[in-house]
């Protein structure tokens, strides 16, 4: 027993101890972020989210198989972490047992089953592997630039875990030292089989087992925290620490001392974005070690899907790559970087020469021209290139993201990719001047005339005229405030007043209102544009003007309820203008109108004798969780829904998001032309949308593949219009 207890604590001493140095280095690391705001406050809900996502695994089990897989191994090494307690009570008592349970059958039983589930949830793991290998499938893998041979050494790992307690256990029973009388069925199968050995032998492996399970524990304890599988313990921090808004909502504003900066005297010392590893928060660090390398935000993003250089997961591993090369400044730094480009030199002092020229190296810029590279200058994994010279973040992977979301929606761990793409944006747009220069139209055309298209303020009430029937403006009779009759304003948007497309979606909705007696009234000349391509373009300054603007006429004319037809406007009023004080009660038109039928206010009388198939639009899905009122408008208008194989949160964007709508597609296939094809090939007549931004990008694909003698007599028509041809055919 001396020998026993004496080499399994000399085991421990020394593994726990090269743990305990690493898992120290890391928490160091995390400590030097820069300060996150809001991060542990409504405690309630981040306990929910605790129990939903990491106990209840909500999020993995999306994807059945490979959910079920993981709730086994997740399962699994928690209820065998009872096992441990057992095996180092081994050493000091041969027959020892934990107390008051120790000899419940059912517990003996449960840690077999929960070994067995573990070992079949690794085989599951390993079958997926093999099938999706990435040099067989190349991008198509959603483990294309994973570490996959790390990933295989862990199930190695696990296995070994699993064998050596069968092993033990199995001893046990044969040295009668087992606590449990009955019930584990698989140790006692192990037993069995060493049985014959004698019981010497038995002693023997008893010994030897218990040893090899503590060492392997402990190994794989290491591994963890030296690998991708850091994830472990630091996913369910990063979930309790995550935003926890309704859907993926508003971006964050930028954040000076634990305050919105305040735009109209910005501080000097303000970071604009992030410029440099340096420039990201604790939580942005936890983010990076939080990233399993399972690929789902991959496999689901439609700039990867299209051949373009952005992955989400490519782009978080190399921001974790960055953070570890970079770690003894960030340390040195305790969170003192500067921003604006420049470094704490006295931090930057007491380094090597290697971290000195890493700390030093561009960020983000074009990469084009490494050795290590493609033509396009993409290494051949997709990851960040080693080439000093080059920089860190490739811009066209910055640029290449549409915000859709899909990334944030599929992430099992909650790692927040839109936030850190929107803060590296801001940092290109508001401190280097560097992005794309199409977007300089788009920024001018708001500033100068409140809309990216550059049109008069005058023509946002022509459609007005294009309508029987009278509609209310904002002013016209001499009102400092919406009158008590009006129901609604009605938001018309850029899109809505200026592009021909949408402009038909808005005068059909003013129509249905009118038919349902909804009275409303419209800002006319008075709007403007909400900021929503300014701040996904990374231009918050410009943002921040905009809303302003607004949130200040809003509150002047004491509006409360408002109906948009675009689902950006959507999104910025309700979700981001809170930020700035404007708190309104914001409706999709699908959700009112839906409303309105289930209230007897409008009725259609002529079904629609057609397929529709739905495209659901990010903003108003991913981001907002409104996936039922278009549905069933289509489903009353009568016409035969057929679903896309995407559709719902796992929908693919049509490509305008995230200011996507005014740059140029110049990298793969064009996005909007991919999801145009998916449309077509199931076969319905007519491709229903509810986003302005949805419309043009798919009338564009389904006419450009019409041009090809492909998809004659599809139409793309908003929700608004089908209902329209219904209630008034």
């Amino acid at each position: 027993m001396v020998l026993r207890a004496v080499v399994g604590v000399l085991i421990t001493v020394v593994l726990l101890g090269l743990a305990a140095r690493r898992a120290g280095f890391l928490v160091g690391l995390v400590a030097s972020g820069k300060p996150a705001v809001g991060r542990t406050k409504d405690a309630p809900k981040r306990v929910e989210a605790e129990a939903l996502e990491v106990l209840g695994q909500r999020k993995l089990l999306k994807w059945t198989i490979p959910g079920i897989a993981h709730v086994f191994s997740f399962w699994g090494f928690l209820v065998l972490g009872l096992t441990i307690l057992e095996a180092y009570g081994a050493l000091f008592w041969a027959d020892f047992a934990v107390p008051v349970v120790g000899h419940w059958s059912i517990i003996g039983f449960a840690e077999d089953l929960f070994g067995v589930l573990v070992l079949l949830g690794i085989a599951i793991f390993a079958i997926l592997r093999v099938r999706n290998n990435p040099a067989t499938e190349g991008r198509d893998s959603r483990f294309f630039g994973s570490h996959t041979k790390g990933a295989w050494l862990i199930l190695f790992m696990i296995f070994n875990v699993v064998w050596t307690l069968f092993l033990y256990r199995g001893a046990q029973i044969n040295t009668g030292h087992f606590p449990y009388p009955d019930g584990a069925f698989a140790s006692q199968w192990v037993a069995d089989l060493l049985a014959p050995l004698g019981h010497s032998a038995n002693v023997v492996l008893e010994v030897v087992g218990i040893w090899l399970q503590i060492a392997v524990v402990l190994v794989f304890l290491i591994i963890v925290l030296n690998s991708k599988h850091l994830h472990i313990g630091a996913a369910p921090v990063n979930v309790y620490t995550s935003r926890r808004p309704n859907a993926l909502g508003p971006l964050l504003p930028i954040y000076y001392q634990g305050e919105p900066v305040n735009f109209e005297d910005p501080p000097d010392d303000a970071s604009f974005g992030k410029g440099h590893i340096a420039d990201f928060t604790w939580k942005n660090y936890v983010d990076f070690m939080s990233c399993t390398e399972c690929g789902r935000c991959q496999s689901q993003c439609p700039a990867w899907n299209t051949g373009k250089p952005l992955s989400p997961k490519l782009l978080m591993m190399d921001l974790r790559d960055t953070m570890f090369t970079q770690a003894p400044y960030l340390k040195a730094a305790k969170g003192t970087h500067p921003g604006l480009g420049e470094v704490d030199e006295k931090a930057l002092e007491s380094l090597s020469e290697t971290v000195q020229a890493e700390v030093m190296r561009p960020f983000i810029g074009p990469r084009a021209g490494s050795d290590h590279a493609d033509d396009d200058g993409y290494t051949f994994d997709g990851h960040r290139t080693s080439d000093a010279e080059l920089p860190i973040i490739d811009e066209d992977v910055l640029w290449s993201c549409t915000m859709c979301g899909a990334c944030v929606n599929q992430c099992p761990v909650d790692i927040e990719h839109i936030d850190h793409i929107a803060d590296m944006r801001r940092n290109q747009v508001m401190v280097t001047a560097e992005f794309p220069s199409e977007l300089n139209g788009l920024f001018k055309n708001i500033e100068n005339k409140g809309n990216p298209w550059g049109m008069n303020a005058s023509d946002r009430n022509a459609w007005i005229a294009e309508v029987d029937f009278d509609v209310r403006v904002f002013g016209a009779d001499g009102q400092d405030t919406i009158p008590d009759d009006v129901d609604y304003l009605f938001w018309v948007g850029c899109a809505g007043a200026f592009e021909d497309r949408a402009k038909k979606t808005t005068k059909n909705v003013a129509e249905l209102l009118n038919i349902a007696g909804v009275n409303f009234m419209v800002l006319g000349e008075g709007e403007t544009c909400t900021g929503d391509p300014a701040r996904r373009a990374g231009n918050e300054f410009l943002f921040q003007m905009q809303a302003m603007q607004n949130v200040e006429v809003l509150n002047e004319i004491k509006a409360t309820k408002i109906v948009v037809t675009c689902p950006h406007c959507l999104n910025t009023l309700k979700r981001e203008y809170p930020q700035l004080g404007g708190n309104y009660e914001v409706v999709h038109h699908t959700q009112l109108l839906n409303d309105l039928v289930k209230a007897g206010r409008l009725t259609p009388v002529a079904p629609v004798a057609q397929s529709v198939t739905y495209h659901d639009p990010c903003y108003l899905g991913r981001h907002n969780n409104v996936y039922v009122p278009p549905r069933e408008l289509i489903e009353v208008t009568g016409a035969a829904k057929i679903e896309m194989e995407r559709h719902g949160d796992k929908s693919f964007c049509c490509g305008a998001g995230g200011a996507r709508m005014w740059m140029e597609e110049k990298i793969g296939q064009q996005i909007n032309k991919n999801r145009g094809d998916e449309a077509i090939a199931t076969g319905a007549a007519k491709v229903a949308v509810g986003c302005p931004f949805c419309s043009v990008m798919l009338n564009d694909a389904v006419t450009s593949r019409q041009s090809e003698g492909i998809a004659q007599g599809v139409e793309v028509v908003d929700v608004a219009t089908l209902m329209l041809a219904s209630i008034k055919p």
